[in-house]
């Protein structure tokens, strides 16, 4: 049982990569990212209130366990944003290559419930492990919080903080603005290394030091 999740939510199919061809939306250079990226593409697994004790949440219905077996160990993020498109679900990615795994997913929100429009905008993942160290534990009463916990689960300290009451949109906020301040910190610090004016030097410090103050608060 790849995950450690409940036999009756497994489903093993496979399916043709030529299913996700036929979208409307596809486009030739998203075609040439399965031929380069993927060999084949199994649904392992469905989280769904049918499969197990679980009730819907609000938002998340279904998750869906793909294993995505790869072609190089290269990730190309738009191969997941394309397929989290057309399917209406959450979705949970297992990635395999040469014996080695790597669970991924996204922040998935609804812009739209009733039509169930959605967009992912970040993708967190664990690092390359034995199918051994696949494990994942089903947290919570209603696939809501069994969503949220997996996406906290497989971020692990990206999405940790001390306020435990914070949301996941929040964490992922969070996360979001850490990231953008960090490269901010580290063009300025390039900045300043090839600074030869001393009073421009003294300016950049100065808001450097502001940068990492605002850092270290969050």
């Amino acid at each position: 049982m790849m995950l450690g999740l409940p036999k009756a939510t497994e489903f093993n199919r496979r399916i043709p990569k030529a299913k996700f061809y036929e979208s409307i939306n596809i486009t030739s250079s998203l075609k040439r990212l399965f031929v380069d990226y993927v060999k084949n593409i199994y649904w392992r697994n469905k989280i769904a209130p049918t499969t197990t004790n679980l009730i819907d949440g609000k938002y998340v219905t279904e998750i869906e366990v793909f294993e995505v077996n790869l072609n190089n160990s290269q990730v190309n993020i738009d191969l997941f944003k394309f397929i989290d498109s057309v399917i209406p679900y959450h979705i949970l990615y297992i990635l395999e290559y040469n014996g080695k795994y790597q669970v991924w997913i996204g922040y998935k929100e609804f812009t739209n419930i009733e039509k169930k429009i959605s967009k992912v905008d970040r993708y967190y993942h664990t690092n390359w492990l034995e199918e051994t160290e696949l494990i994942v534990k089903l947290e919570g009463l209603n696939l809501d919080d069994v969503y949220e916990n997996l996406v906290r689960q497989i971020a692990g300290d990206k999405l940790q903080s001390d306020n435990s009451t914070k949301t996941l949109k929040q964490s992922v906020e969070r996360d979001k603005e850490i990231e953008t301040l960090k490269k901010q910190i580290s063009i300025l610090q390039n900045k300043i290394r090839k600074e030869k004016q001393l009073n421009k030097q003294m300016e950049m410090n100065t808001e450097l030091k502001k940068l990492k103050s605002i850092l270290e608060k969050l």
